[in-house]
């Protein structure tokens, strides 16, 4: 089962590779959420563990229970990456409506070719 797992998340970096160089922003914005789908499922564990529950008559937790760190950090940064997808996912809607295109070329394009050069000093 863990070879398995190790393939899912190398399939999902490739994915995720792939899709981040291509020429269009909405396959750029499809790639950075499968990427940190990747590094979520590569931070995760397989392994099924006793709850992090002290049960009655201990003062410490006994060995073999799971660690809810990692879980609260995976859990944090499933929350980061979807606002930040979601703050993506405006800033290309938003520069759609402007440019009238979603590949990266031509928004070059559209910026002016004659633009004032910033100062050279103060």
């Amino acid at each position: 089962m863990e070879f398995i797992l190790a393939c899912l998340v190398g399939a999902f970096f490739a994915a995720a590779i792939y899709l981040i160089l291509s020429r269009h922003t909405v396959r750029m914005l499809l790639g950075i959420a499968i990427l940190g789908n990747a590094v979520n499922l590569l931070a995760g564990r397989l392994t099924r563990e006793v709850p992090p529950i002290i049960p009655g008559g201990m003062d410490v937790l006994p060995p073999g229970t799971a660690n809810p760190l990692p879980q609260a950090l995976i859990l944090t940064a499933i929350v980061i990456s979807f606002s930040f997808f979601a703050f993506l996912l405006v800033l290309t809607y938003r520069a759609f409506q402007e440019l009238g295109t979603d590949d990266t070329d031509d928004m070059r394009l559209a910026e002016p070719k004659r633009e004032p050069l910033p100062p050279a000093g103060y």
